[in-house]
């Protein structure tokens, strides 16, 4: 039996190995777009220190699936404890917001104790992310910093976004909230407190350490973007821009919208469900600085909208093989849509931009502290969960379930999956496509 993967980023290489040891698959062909795969888990390099597509850090409530992540690591990993902050207003606030309120300004402060302590809706329903935040928060913590910075990374507004994203987030006590005023700063979020990285390599370590793994049966074809996918009788034909493939069975992990422009016959419905979801791209800006202006932190949120870059980390925080001396090294993140005015602006135009937002926020004073610079688009990096999402994606999925096609991954799914999640998919889509047979 021979399978067809669209796709080989983390979840079209994972599936392909909890796959191929089945006796019933003799082959599995993954296409993959790109000239190498790994999809967001690629890294790129930047000044000779590898770099990834945002921040990914090794992290899981699911203790099975991470210790299986960190096992494919080897002795290329240690463990970090997470130090992330806020800059709000030019003041450092330990991440979550909430759980360090002793950092703002006295009247700021006064904000966000009183509407989380007087919140009026409290006892209301939330239908989508801003009503969750003034439900769960109050106005101070929400409008301060919530609503600015979720506008900021989805350039959509959270009133038009379901709560898939947020309600997970649990409700802070009362007392805790006091403490963080008075001055005691919480921890939040502790299953994401330490975190475990690759000593080298990025991220991309990770995902070459799974493809390893690979056996014989299973080659991937890189450069191989996907032009049409029909149904025959009895399996598939899958046409690329060079080659055709025919296989037994169907996997995507390409982004679902795409399949649902790609698939011959496909109904109405499903198609127009397709073209409904909606995601932003990203832009990863590097820059090498001369000078260490922010101690040893990790991650800083910026929610402020005349800053270009909704986060900056730095880099070094992540070992001595992403450390140059006598540097530092910042990734920035700017997220956007297809046909926005960002899509437009030329790479010089982004670097003033993003070299301006460094030295307004202080991590560097003029630009000739920038010894080095890097800026890469990528496409599909963050689901939008708007209000029609669930509908749509319910769509989508009956629809292809009906066809016998296995969708799988992030993209696959059209859901905000960490690299933990996608694992833990692909384990439980493999299961699925054994037991079709």
């Amino acid at each position: 039996m021979k399978v067809i993967i669209l796709g080989g980023g983390l979840a079209g290489i994972s599936l392909a190995c909890f796959l191929q040891d089945a006796p019933e698959i003799t082959a599995i062909d993954i296409l993959e777009k790109e000239s190498e795969p790994g999809g967001l888990c690629r890294s790129f390099l930047h000044n000779g220190i590898a770099v990834d597509i945002g921040p990914h850090i090794f992290f899981s409530k699911d203790k099975g699936t991470l210790n299986f992540m960190l096992d494919m690591l080897g002795e290329n990993k240690h463990e970090l404890r997470r130090s992330n902050r806020i800059l709000h207003k030019g003041r450092f606030v330990q991440y979550p917001f909430e759980n360090d309120l002793s950092k703002l300004s006295e009247g700021d402060r006064a904000k966000c104790v009183n509407g989380f302590l007087q919140n009026p809706y409290r006892d209301y329903p939330a239908n989508n992310m801003l009503q969750f935040f003034l439900k769960i928060f109050g106005e101070g913590i929400t409008n301060l910093y919530l609503r600015p910075y979720n506008e900021k990374i989805w350039k959509f507004d959270p009133a038009f976004m379901d709560t898939q994203m947020v309600e997970r987030i649990p409700r802070p006590a009362d007392e805790d909230i006091l403490r963080s005023a008075a001055g005691e700063t919480i921890d939040g979020y502790t299953h994401q407190l330490y975190f475990s990285y690759p000593k080298a390599g990025g991220t991309a370590a990770f995902v070459k350490a799974f493809a390893s793994k690979l056996n014989e049966k299973v080659k991937i074809h890189a450069s191989c973007e996907v032009n049409s996918v029909l149904k025959l009788n009895n399996g598939w034909r899958v046409a690329a821009a060079n080659a055709e493939f025919e296989g037994d069975l169907l996997a995507s992990c390409i982004p679902v919208n795409i399949l649902t422009e790609i698939y011959k016959g496909i109904d109405e419905r499903a198609a127009e469900a397709g073209r409904s979801l909606r995601h932003n791209n990203i832009i990863i800006a590097m820059a090498t600085v001369s000078m260490n202006r922010v101690g040893n932190d990790f991650a800083f949120m910026v929610a402020d909208p005349d800053v270009i870059f909704h986060r900056i980390n730095k880099v070094d925080f992540l070992g001595e093989n992403y450390h140059k001396d006598g540097t530092v090294t910042y990734m920035m993140e700017y997220t956007y849509r297809d046909g926005d005015k960002t899509a437009a602006l030329s790479d010089e135009e982004l670097q003033e931009r993003f070299i301006d937002g460094l030295i307004k926020i202080g991590f560097a004073y003029n630009a000739n502290e920038v010894l080095s610079f890097t800026l890469k688009r990528f496409p599909y990096a963050y689901v939008i969960y708007d209000l029609e999402h669930k509908k749509n994606m319910a769509e989508i999925r009956n629809y292809f379930n009906g066809q016998k096609i296995f969708l799988n991954g992030r993209f696959g799914n059209f859901e905000y999956w960490n690299m933990d999640a996608v694992v833990a998919e692909s384990r439980k889509t493999a299961k699925k496509i054994m037991e079709v047979q």
